[in-house]
């Protein structure tokens, strides 16, 4: 402990050297594009230097050829620049064999040590040697178990000190095309996902310019996780649920899970792409006015014009390319009809030829003091001459304004409204639906719904933009998150179990190169569609075209809960085995009775009971939906939640009531999976009798 207390408290001498150097620095205002790039640069490095005052060092490698490297949150270079750095980040390669290395493949090392830390103090270390000689299931079992065994605080910690080697094989793995990573309750999925993320950033430094989007169950379960990321020196991140993801919609009221599994289907897709293409006009006789003068486009030319701006565009963009080969149409149909005059006049129709003068001065509008051009020579529009006219014709109101009534903007809040409150349309564009289904639909609020969102967002994205986009914010994580088609570099998605098919295109839609990492469990899936497979899941979005990584060790429940989930998810109807949990917490579960009457004031006693039990840590409390607002009411200063809102949360003690009921509710071997799996320490739970005993 002496030894490495000498190398950390070099490291963070180092560490305020630079700092002090990095304030310095940026003091000095830039002069050019290039300073400012590069005082954004020595930012972010003081940001993620300031950001590691907890784990400077957690671990040291000590080689076979006697090369030692201590490994920590950010790198610390030496003073001298030929001298080895002082502290290596656990991203970098070199860093690797840390969280990988056995004693059955020690990668070239021969100990791998744990170092405990608060602060500026070495507060133990743990040594693993990688001989054999010892060999644990655990990879720097001691500092898992220690920082497993702390006090819960509400926020998300990070793990970087303690990935295991199945961990660290997801975090380091291919970015490229979608990995779907599966992973029991308590196995550390969402850690991984983070820990994920700022691997990505630190060695593909391109994907910051892109942003990285994390998309989360829940507004709290956001919260919980805010902090891991900018811990581990990251802040290219924007951070979302699906129905908080469009810019200028949210959700105004709640809906049944029959209509959100309607709504949620692929099928509505397709069911918007021919919506949006029919609102496109028909090829027709164009007529324009242009000083006066009427000027037909043929059928065949608009027809023409149609197939070549509509190819591979949205609604707005097709009818801005349109519009821009309008003008070149007229223009020419007006140079053409001048050259008609002129061929007329030549043959000696002398009796047009003030007409000619006339109609040439309208179009051309050249003032006498510009001089003699082309036309006051020979008759004949030059290129330069065309270009004028082109940009008159672009500009004026009245071409535009023919052009707005035959083919014009549309709204998407309008159109979404209007195709899903009739039912004849629905019949038309969506015939996959039911006439029972379709009337369901029809028969809706006009209020946005959660499951409305994926569908605005979707024909937001066929009809797209009036207007390009103009960048708003000066930071990357603002213009991303005030854009509806910022495209990232890559996407997490937690609880990936619980997205319907056209949330899937959603995240798709914002990344098109699909390196997406989606976590979640399969067993925990409570959402309104039936998904029991990630192939039923996430067909519709990947196809085949994705890969699967499995975490198999649980280890916040403790053993003697874990017991419980067996017959559990037998009763879900899954097929994985539940995660193996390595770690007892010396507590067994317990339940007790209570009568509907007393069981608010029995719910207060016991929480009272485990916040002393578990003083400095959080208790929360489970129950089925219809009892939470008595239950917070009863108890205003703790989490009550359901088992769909406690998803991805820990405590380290739960309450669980009524279990029956949470069981009744859809999906209820699901949510009562996910209920049982909280805790990091202790469960109990309260039946509920109604003058008999309830069941167990």
């Amino acid at each position: 402990m002496a030894e490495e207390q000498l190398v950390l408290d070099e490291a963070f001498t180092r560490r305020d050297e630079i700092l002090q150097y990095l304030d310095a620095e940026i003091a000095v205002p830039a002069g050019d594009t290039t300073g400012h790039a590069r005082l954004r640069m020595m930012a972010n490095r003081r940001e993620e230097l300031r950001r590691a005052d907890r784990g400077l060092i957690f671990g040291r490698l000590d080689a076979l050829d006697r090369t030692v490297l201590r490994v920590g949150r950010v790198g610390v270079p030496s003073a001298g620049d030929d001298s080895d750095p002082l502290v290596i980040d656990w991203r970098a390669p070199a860093a690797r064999p840390f969280y990988t290395a056995t004693p059955v493949d020690p990668q070239g090392q021969g100990r791998r040590r744990h170092i405990r830390v608060d602060g500026r103090e070495v507060t133990g270390v743990d040594d693993e040697p990688l001989d054999g000689a010892g060999a644990g299931e655990l990879v720097g079992e001691g500092a898992l178990l220690a920082a497993l065994g702390e006090r819960r605080t509400g926020r998300m910690g990070t793990a970087a000190a303690t990935l295991q080697r199945e961990q660290d094989e997801v975090v380091r793995a291919d970015s490229r095309g979608p990995l779907v990573v599966q992973g029991g309750p308590g196995t550390g999925k969402t850690v991984v996902a983070l820990h994920r993320v700022a691997y990505l950033l630190f060695t593909y430094p391109q994907l910051a310019a892109q942003g990285v989007l994390v998309l989360g169950p829940s507004l709290r379960f956001l919260e919980y996780i805010t902090q891991v990321l900018p811990a581990l020196g990251e802040t290219a991140i924007v951070s979302a649920t699906c129905d908080t993801l469009v810019p200028g919609i949210g959700v105004e009221r709640a809906e049944s899970r029959e209509i959100a599994e309607i709504k949620g289907r692929g099928l509505w897709q397709q069911a918007l792409s021919r919506y949006s293409a029919s609102l496109v006009p028909r090829p027709v006789d164009l007529e324009l006015v242009w000083e006066g003068e009427r000027y037909t486009i043929g059928e065949h030319r608009v027809a023409r014009a149609l197939a070549s701006a509509t190819a591979g565009h949205s609604y707005h963009a097709a009818r801005a390319l349109f519009g821009q080969q309008v003008h070149h149409l007229l223009t020419d149909a007006i140079a053409e009809r001048s050259e008609e005059l002129l061929a007329q006049m030549e043959e000696g129709f002398e009796d047009l030829l003030a007409r000619f003068d006339a109609g040439i001065t309208r179009s051309d509008n050249r003032a006498a003091s510009n001089g003699t051009t082309g036309t006051d020579v020979d008759g004949e529009l030059t290129e330069e001459d065309l270009e004028r006219l082109h940009d008159r014709i672009a500009a004026d109101s009245g071409v535009a304004a023919t052009l707005q009534g035959w083919w014009p903007t549309r709204d998407t809040t309008t159109e979404l409204r209007r195709l899903l409150g009739d039912a004849e349309l629905l019949r038309r564009w969506a015939p996959e639906l039911t006439d029972a289904e379709r009337e369901m639909v029809v028969g809706e609020p006009r209020e946005w719904a959660s499951s409305d969102i994926p569908l605005f967002d979707a024909l937001d994205d066929l009809l797209g933009d009036v207007r390009p986009n103009e960048e708003q914010g000066e930071f990357l994580t603002d213009r991303a998150a005030a854009q509806r088609d910022w495209v990232y570099g890559h996407v997490v998605v937690d609880e990936a179990q619980e997205l319907s098919e056209m949330q899937w295109h959603m995240v798709m839609r914002r990344c098109p190169s699909r390196s997406i990492t989606a976590v979640g469990d399969i067993d925990q899936a409570e959402a309104p569609h039936r998904h029991t497979t990630w192939e039923d899941a996430v067909g519709a979005a990947f196809g085949t075209r994705w890969a699967q990584a499995r975490l198999t060790i649980c280890y916040r429940t403790p053993l003697e809960v874990m017991a419980l989930t067996g017959p559990v998810l037998q009763n879900a109807g899954s097929r994985n085995e539940p995660p193996r949990a390595v770690r007892a917490s010396g507590v067994e579960p317990w339940e007790r009775t209570v009568d509907e009457p007393g069981l608010a004031a029995e719910a207060v006693r016991v929480i009272g009971e485990l916040s002393e039990r578990w003083a400095g840590g959080m208790v929360g409390v489970i129950a089925p939906r219809e009892r939470l607002p008595a239950l917070r009411a009863a108890l205003p200063d703790v989490p009550v939640l359901s088992a769909t809102e406690a998803k991805g949360l820990e405590w380290d003690a739960t309450l669980l009531i009524d279990a029956p009921g949470i069981t009744a509710e859809p999906r209820g071997w699901n949510g009562l999976y996910v209920a049982l799996t909280r805790c990091t320490q202790e469960m109990g739970q309260l039946l509920v009798t109604h003058g008999a005993e309830a069941p167990r």
